[in-house]
């Protein structure tokens, strides 16, 4: 805006970091929200951040979305995994396992549990990539009275892999389209058809093998 009047100049110069002033601590809550209650896509909510970050065309800002992410899913990670423990510690339960429990299937965990005997550790960092893979791998940690020390170890690393993940996820949908909310656009969409291939995949699979058995 070459002929802007100094004013204009200057509210758009402050446009930026009042966006990131609200932004940063939204995306901090919405996915240490989504890391407790596994509801809010937290995949969508960083990549969206990312594509943001990424027309700002400042390195500090993708490395601030990067650091906010990553420490927002491992607290919410540890806190649910502390939860979690607290009722298989107790001797009736309690509503957050109760909850872990129902949004996994039988199936599901005995594949998770076979998973972290032969992998223990390694298996986080993979069940934080998976679609749908976090909390089969927390609950058969859980259940494996696994040390929370061990589990914040395996995590961190996990959570590192996550946020970068789909950070680039976010930079990809930014470099392709020359508008943000067109990369915002085709972030989500991704992000969603991630998260929703590996069930789709997996009914597909259980519809074809029962046809075959019939």
């Amino acid at each position: 805006m070459p002929n802007a009047p100094p004013e204009l100049l200057a509210a758009a110069r402050d446009v930026a970091p009042a966006q990131q002033a609200v932004g940063y601590p939204s995306l901090f809550l919405l996915v240490l929200v989504g890391s407790l209650v596994p509801v809010v896509p937290t995949g969508a909510v960083v990549s969206s951040a990312a594509v943001v970050a990424f027309h700002h065309e400042a390195a500090y800002a993708l490395l601030l979305v990067f650091g906010t992410a990553a420490i927002a899913a491992f607290l919410g990670d540890v806190a649910l995994y502390w939860l979690g423990g607290r009722g298989v510690r107790s001797r009736n339960g309690s509503r957050w396992l109760d909850r872990l429990r129902d949004r996994v299937a039988p199936g599901q965990l005995a594949h998770a549990q076979r998973r972290l005997e032969q992998h223990r550790i390694s298996v986080l960092v993979l069940s934080r990539l998976l679609p749908a893979g976090r909390i089969p791998v927390m609950l058969a940690c859980l259940l494996a009275r696994m040390p929370l020390r061990t589990f914040v170890r395996g995590n961190f690393p996990a959570c590192l892999a996550w946020a970068a993940t789909y950070q680039l996820i976010g930079i990809l949908g930014g470099s392709l389209f020359p508008e943000p909310w067109q990369g915002v656009a085709a972030a989500v969409a991704l992000t969603v058809l991630i998260s929703v291939a590996p069930p789709v995949w997996r009914r597909l699979r259980g519809h074809g093998g029962q046809g075959r058995g019939a």
